[in-house]
């Protein structure tokens, strides 16, 4: 299959068009935000990391509140390790978040020519057969990893994609947000329109990208598995899947230590058939969830363990956040 051309224009969501007058607190926080971005991509790659590093151990110690959802989720996964040990990994994710704000930053840098410094593929040949089925392909993915950059990665190698996003209250940041992830000319969808957009994407071909490891209120998703416990998940992509026949691809982008670089892995995802329609939805849920579990056990330290994933519960259940 032979690669689109990314034209590097940002496709932004037309509802990100300017509604209600920004704020000052709304100008602020997108001049700093602005300011890092463009101070971060201004220096040389490796150094801006180092920056990033620094940023992300002082977030750690002043950021209490993260600290305390991160140790309760590790410790509700991970029962058995130690204190240390789940401040070991939270410490590890901070790092990765750091590496993921030097990337972003330099975003604009990035090329055809020199993206394999930054990322590889690993298993593009089960991206490339459903790409070739012609029915759209759908492209789950986590708070993994850099998950910003898997889409946008994707585009720089010459298969722009669709992805979901969710609309800040800021819109101002949301702009600059979606500027940058639109680089490699890959489109942003807003959650709320997810299901036309989506639509129109897979009757084009195209490849959508879904993270699908959010927490969802009670009656938006169905309850499944997830390290031992109850969470709702959003069975959107299960739904688009089995109303368009798309093809069903996991990516993830993997930080290999090893390497000193990403890997942007995708595996082939069967769909599971039932007789009941909704047993099918829930069914087929539960396995998009079981997968992205594999692999935040085989590389915990790059899952979003801030997040508070059970925080919603089943009826009659206690809180656990």
């Amino acid at each position: 299959m032979e690669p689109a051309t990314a034209n590097h224009s940002a496709t932004t969501p037309s509802s990100a068009e300017p509604g209600a007058r920004p704020s000052i607190r709304h100008r602020l926080e997108y001049g700093l935000a602005w300011g890092v971005l463009k101070a971060l991509g201004a220096l040389p790659h490796r150094l801006a990391r180092a920056a990033c590093a620094v940023l992300a151990a002082l977030s750690y110690w002043f950021w209490p509140r993260l600290r305390r959802v991160g140790h309760l989720n590790l410790r509700m996964a991970f029962p058995d390790w130690t204190p240390r040990q789940r401040r070991r990994m939270l410490f590890g994710l901070f790092r990765n978040f750091g590496r993921m704000l030097a990337d972003f930053a330099h975003f604009p840098r990035w090329n055809h020519q020199n993206i394999e410094r930054l990322i590889i593929y690993d298993g593009f040949e089960h991206y490339e057969r459903a790409q070739s089925q012609g029915r759209g392909v759908l492209f789950l993915t986590a708070h993994f990893g850099n998950w910003e950059l898997g889409s946008f990665a994707h585009g720089v190698y010459g298969y722009p994609c669709h992805f979901i996003v969710r609309e800040l209250d800021n819109p101002l940041m949301d702009r600059l947000i979606n500027h940058y992830r639109c680089l490699s000319g890959g489109t942003a969808i807003e959650k709320r329109d997810f299901a036309r957009q989506v639509l129109r994407a897979f009757a084009q071909g195209r490849a959508v990208g879904i993270l699908i490891d959010q927490n969802m209120l009670p009656g938006e998703g169905v309850f499944v598995d997830f390290f031992g416990r109850a969470a709702c998940t959003t069975t959107g992509p299960a739904r688009v899947a089995k109303k368009t026949g798309a093809a069903i691809v996991l990516g993830l982008v993997i930080w290999d230590a090893k390497l000193r670089k990403y890997r942007l892995r995708f595996e082939p995802v069967e769909w599971i058939q039932r007789d009941d329609p909704e047993e099918e939805i829930r069914v087929n849920t539960a396995n998009f969830t079981r997968l992205i579990e594999e692999y935040i056990r085989r590389y915990p330290e790059q899952w979003l363990w801030v997040h508070r994933r059970w925080k919603t519960r089943p009826p009659g259940e206690p809180p656990l956040h």
